[in-house]
């Protein structure tokens, strides 16, 4: 069993910034729990995610952009965003490979989201893959048959918490670092 098809087989992560919500909550413990037993490289990563720029959507920020006008452009997208609490779908194999994560619904919020994101000024590059909302379970690792069927089979319940944007510089093989924090600032109308 191979861990990619030959599209992905010799991916790389651009250079450049990407933008990842983390998952707070109870889901973000599930979530690491179930990376942890099924891909321990990917959790020792980062935290639980996903990626709305860099690979999914819009491709990576250039890796030239200035760090105030990161700063700048997408701290006036998290002042207008509230905190996200959005529902997994059950784990989902991506076609042709042995990546399993969780999906979340492409409409609505995160979606809305998504498209401030794109719409904020910044440089992106091009992106090989359309926006899918997900996290990642196993990544690296190649998964036996019945460990592929039990990570297949899992429900998280516990809903994602999206509270807060962060930025990475990637440059591959070095490791991404952050660069910046931004916590979402809106609030829900009563």
């Amino acid at each position: 069993m191979r861990l990619f098809d030959d599209e992905f087989a010799d991916w790389r992560r651009p250079a450049g910034y990407f933008v990842l919500a983390p998952i707070a909550g109870a889901a973000a413990g599930l979530v690491r729990a179930l990376q942890l037993r099924y891909d321990p490289k990917l959790a020792a990563g980062h935290p639980p995610h996903l990626t709305l720029s860099g690979s999914s959507g819009l491709g990576p920020i250039a890796p030239g952009t200035p760090p105030e006008e990161l700063h700048r452009r997408l701290a006036a997208v998290a002042s207008v965003t509230p905190v996200l609490t959005l529902p997994f779908g059950p784990p989902h194999r991506f076609m042709q490979t042995n990546v399993v994560s969780l999906p979340l619904d492409p409409h609505g919020l995160i979606r809305a989201l998504h498209d401030r994101i794109a719409r904020c000024g910044l440089p992106f590059g091009p992106s090989r893959f359309t926006f899918t909302p997900h996290v990642t379970l196993n990544l690296y690792r190649t998964l036996t048959p019945e460990a592929m069927r039990e990570l297949l089979a899992v429900r998280v319940r516990e809903p994602a918490i999206i509270d807060r944007l962060i930025v990475t510089a990637t440059d591959d093989p070095r490791p991404p670092r952050t660069v910046l924090e931004l916590p979402f600032c809106a609030t829900v109308p009563a």
